[in-house]
């Protein structure tokens, strides 16, 4: 039995299973941790949800900024962007079914000395914190109220954690740090255009994760989000976004001995032009 961890797939289906083939996945035995954005902008999006949805004994998944759009996008809070891939999932039959389940996904899992989140933890928060405020957050996209939540959640305000934060600036915040974080300052100030390499980091701003006060350095994070990042290996974390869907490689690492494996974009799963 082994678990593998995988970066962002983006509804990059062939490369998918062209990397379970790599490392020879059995899912009777082993586990997969999804990092988040499953689906979104490659050519096999529903595909890539209805494996998730069918082999979900065999999984766990962070939702990602991509899977928080469907959701928004099927509720019809936001329109579809010019490059999202999202309408094969919502002309289906089962649309329904795996739209439900998939918003029953948490935005951090901790187990196994681990802790994965799609972005990333402001400085301010302990583990112990995040995986609270996490299940804040979980709690709304679960409940009977979770259409409100979709219907207010984009947006970059507030950008900064403060404890007596509430209702949906709360949530917002939450998620944005947890799915759409990259840099900020190292009083915690988020900046969410930057989507560059480590060296064009703007000035002021530095990446989340090299933060010297982060309460969170105690934990082994993996995460993905962050596609011009590239692998990241260091002993405080893990970074499996390699830019899949981007002409790039889809990353898995198993947790057992932090063996990489990596598979080239299968061009079947390049997003069609338009």
């Amino acid at each position: 039995m082994a678990t593998y961890a995988i970066g962002d797939i983006q509804g990059c289906f062939h490369s998918f299973q062209n990397l379970l083939k790599r490392f020879g996945f059995n899912a009777e035995h082993d586990r997969l941790w999804l990092v988040g954005d499953i689906i979104n902008r490659g050519a096999g999006s529903l595909e890539m949800l209805r494996w998730a949805y069918e082999h979900q004994h065999a999984l766990v998944m962070v939702l990602g900024n991509h899977d928080l759009h469907a959701l928004a996008v099927a509720e019809g809070h936001v329109p579809q962007h010019r490059n999202d891939t999202l309408q094969p999932i919502l002309d289906a039959a089962d649309a329904d079914q795996l739209l439900a389940w998939l918003r029953q996904q948490p935005l951090l899992h901790r187990e196994h000395g681990y802790l994965m989140v799609h972005a990333g933890l402001l400085p301010q928060w302990s583990v112990e914190q995040a995986v609270e405020l996490a299940a804040e957050v979980a709690a709304v996209l679960r409940g009977s109220h979770y259409r409100d939540f979709l219907s207010q959640m984009y947006g970059n305000q507030p950008n900064q954690w403060h404890e007596f934060l509430q209702g949906i600036d709360r949530l917002r915040l939450i998620t944005n740090a947890m799915t759409r974080l990259r840099v900020c300052t190292p009083d915690g100030q988020m900046e969410f255009k930057f989507t560059g390499e480590l060296q064009d980091v703007p000035a002021g701003y530095q990446p989340w994760f090299d933060l010297p006060a982060r309460r969170s350095r105690n934990a082994v994070i993996i995460c993905g989000h962050w596609s011009a990042l590239g692998l990241q290996q260091r002993p405080d974390l893990y970074a499996l976004d390699t830019g899949c869907v981007w002409g790039g490689k889809l990353t898995a690492m198993r947790l057992e001995d932090r063996a990489i494996f990596q598979e080239p974009c299968s061009p079947e799963d390049l997003p069609r032009k338009i």
